[in-house]
Order: structure tokens, then C-alpha cells, then sequence
């Protein structure tokens, strides 16, 4: 932000874009572009100027993370707080800001305080495309991604491909994804609990494709669900309605989300080799919630912004304890008073 600021200075004094190229040591192209970016701004050059880092980047970088810093955390933490208090006709922002250095002394500046303020109210009076469809904190959408992403393995040497699970609140397009080693109820349970944790509460409503671990038998009327969603489904809160077979409009934001995936993930990662399931998780994790944090082409907010101002208010609280998976089986009891489970490869005696 800082070289943006010297271009745009030294453009405002008249030096010739070669020049400034020249005296900062950066390529022409990039002052060209720079100065171009600058030129339809709503704001005058000596606005843009005197603007904080975060308020600059949203006027010239529309489409690059709005924010990365350590203080947002606490900041969304007290968001709803803030929220609240500006229902009261005598609090103003400025009382607020207050407030909140004498509790973070080293948080942001009255300027960024207000900017990330207000952000929070323009994600809230913006109209989402699909409004009259989805409603805030009410459905998200699970998948599987088609392409699988590997790691190698340290003992063997081998590589193990992955199952990318995705999830994304059609509402404001906040996206989850997560490597796991399979498919099967297990691991299908697991990523939905990490998905669900990040978000702070429960959607009414989950919406898988017709994967076995979600779906045992498809069908258009009375799909029948696999016994252990039910029970997580039941366990947090949520209903769950699976998406019918061969009809991707009804998970169409998935569907749109594991492209992105694609793009802001597997692209990037596509050169870099990890040696446990764990590291390749802690790269996805950094390029999703920067994807989550990146301001939208066509809104003058992020998805994540958008989250914390509409849906993480409607969402239902999360159980204190989290779902285990629980398995029920009918088997026969041999002659010598034993039965045998397929999972554990085990025999149990019974009365």
C-alpha cells in the first residue's frame, strides 16, 4: 500500500510513469496500472491519499483479501455486541471505538474501526442475487470435489490420494473445504463436524449430494438417508434434504463453489508436495479463507463479511458435546454364545 501511495504522489506532482517506474524500482506496467486504477475512482486523487491501508485497498484492489489481520478475530468477536449498541440512538460509532481501544489498546485505528464497521452494515443492506431462494443461515450445501488432491507418504514413499469435501452457505457463499482419506460414513461425518465448528452454530437445513455415506438408495419422493446422518442430523439440529438425482440446479452454489475450489486451491497447490494429511489440510485451510476473505467483483463486500453481518445470527448453537458415530447391526449369536462385529474384527460374548 505504501509504494501505491508514492506512485500516486509522485503522479499527482507530474512525473511521467517511466520515471516513477524508475525511482521506486518497480515495473512501468505496474505504475500503469496502478495510475489507471486510481483515475475512476469515485474518490480525488488526495482523498485516496490520505486514506488508511485497508479503505485504499478496497478502492484500488477490488477482488484482494479486505482483511488478514490478527485484530479482525476479536473484532467479529465483539461484532454482534456493536451491533446491538448502535440500535440505541445516543451511541455513535465514536463512543464505541472508545470503548473498544480501552478493551484493545493495540487494536485498530478510529478510522479502520469505522471502516470495518460500516463494511459490516453495506453487507447487510446489500440484496443478495438469489434473496427470494435462500435465507440467511437456513441451508448449507455439502460435496465432494470430483478431483482428489495427494500427499506422499514418509514411511512407504507412496502417494495417497484424497477426498476434497466442500461446503458453502448459498447465502452469503461462505466456503468450507477439507482433505479427508475417504468417502465412507466416518470420515464423511468428521468433515461435516469441522465444517459445521468454523461457522459457530447450525444450519436448519444440510443439503448432500446422492453420496453413498448420505444417500443409501436414491429416489425423487423418499430418498433413504444413511442411518448415521440422521443421527448427526438430529444430534446438532439440522434436516437434511438431498439433492435429487441428476439435478445439480439444486445444489447449484456447491456446484459453483468446488470450481472455485479448483481455481483458488488445487491451482495453487498444483507444485507444492505436502508429507501428511495434516500439512496439505493447513494449506487448504490458508487458501479458503483467503477466497473467504477476498472482496467480490460485484459487491463491495467479502463472503466472510457478508456471514458475520446476515447468517451467523440465524444459525442454531452447537451441541456441547460433538457427534460420534454410532453403528447398529444385527447378527446372529453362534453356538458358543458369541457374536462377531465386522467393524472392530472382534468376538463378544452375550448372555
Amino acid at each position: 500500500m505504501s509504494k501505491i501511495k508514492q506512485v500516486l504522489l509522485m503522479h499527482r506532482n507530474g512525473m511521467s510513469n517511466r520515471k516513477i517506474a524508475t525511482a521506486i524500482g518497480i515495473d512501468k506496467c505496474t505504475v500503469n496500472e496502478y495510475v489507471r486504477k486510481a483515475k475512476p475512482s469515485s474518490l480525488s486523487l488526495e482523498h485516496l491519499l490520505h486514506l488508511e491501508e485497508p479503505e485504499l485497498e478496497a478502492q484500488m484492489f477490488a477482488g484482494n483479501p479486505a482483511y488478514t489481520d490478527e485484530h479482525m478475530k476479536h473484532f467479529l468477536d465483539k461484532l454482534p455486541y456493536f451491533r446491538e449498541q448502535l440500535e440505541d440512538k445516543h451511541v455513535t460509532r465514536l463512543l464505541l471505538w472508545e470503548e473498544y481501544r480501552k478493551e484493545t489498546p493495540d487494536g485498530y485505528s478510529k478510522s479502520q474501526f469505522f471502516y470495518h464497521l460500516k463494511q459490516n452494515l453495506v453487507a447487510q443492506k446489500q440484496v443478495a442475487v438469489l434473496r427470494d431462494i435462500y435465507k440467511p443461515g437456513e441451508i448449507l450445501m455439502i460435496d465432494f470435489a470430483g478431483d482428489k488432491l495427494a500427499y506422499i507418504d514418509t514411511q512407504s514413499g507412496e502417494k495417497i490420494h484424497v477426498e476434497v469435501f466442500v461446503g458453502t452457505m448459498p447465502y452469503s457463499g461462505l466456503t468450507f473445504a477439507l482433505a479427508v482419506p475417504s468417502q465412507q460414513v466416518e470420515d464423511f461425518a468428521y468433515a461435516l463436524r469441522l465444517c459445521l465448528e468454523p461457522l459457530g452454530g447450525v444450519p436448519h437445513i444440510v443439503i448432500p449430494d446422492n453420496l453413498k455415506s448420505a444417500v443409501i438408495k436414491a429416489n425423487r419422493w423418499t430418498p433413504v438417508l444413511n442411518k448415521a446422518l440422521v443421527d448427526m442430523g438430529n444430534h446438532y439440529g439440522f434436516a437434511v434434504l438431498p439433492a435429487r438425482v441428476a439435478t445439480p440446479t439444486d445444489k447449484a452454489p456447491a456446484e459453483s463453489d468446488v470450481n472455485r475450489i479448483y481455481q483458488r486451491v488445487y491451482a495453487k497447490l498444483r507444485k507444492r508436495v505436502f508429507y501428511s494429511l495434516m500439512e496439505l489440510n493447513k494449506a487448504i485451510c490458508e487458501l479458503v479463507k483467503a477466497h473467504n476473505q477476498t472482496r467480490m467483483q460485484e459487491h463491495p463486500y467479502t463472503r466472510e463479511e457478508r456471514f458475520h453481518a446476515m447468517e451467523r445470527g440465524e444459525l442454531n448453537p452447537l451441541p456441547e458435546q460433538i457427534y460420534e458415530v454410532k453403528h447398529s447391526k444385527t447378527v446372529t449369536v453362534s453356538l458358543q454364545g458369541e457374536v462377531r462385529l465386522a467393524e472392530d474384527q472382534h468376538y463378544y460374548t452375550v448372555p
